[in-house]
């Protein structure tokens, strides 16, 4: 008897095995990042003293990476 791995034949059935992609494999992460991720993108940068760490031309990946960044710097991560 095989032992099959349902989370991958239905990721909804294990959302929590599903949740976190490398941004660098988002299929929408070439879009333009979204309002919230501008937003907290500013907050941190500002609290982290890099204001140039702000670009409002991020796309989604980019944001994201850029947020995980400057939450490790900020101790909010």
């Amino acid at each position: 008897m095989t032992s099959i791995d349902t989370a991958n034949e239905r990721p909804k059935s294990n959302p929590a095995g599903n949740a976190e992609k490398a941004p660098d494999n988002w299929t929408t992460g070439d879009e333009p990042m979204t309002g919230a991720q501008a937003s907290y993108l500013k907050t941190l940068s500002e609290e982290a003293g890099q204001p140039d760490a702000f670009d409002p031309d991020l796309s989604k990946a980019e944001a994201s990476k850029r947020i995980d960044a400057l939450q490790d710097k900020t101790g909010r991560g």
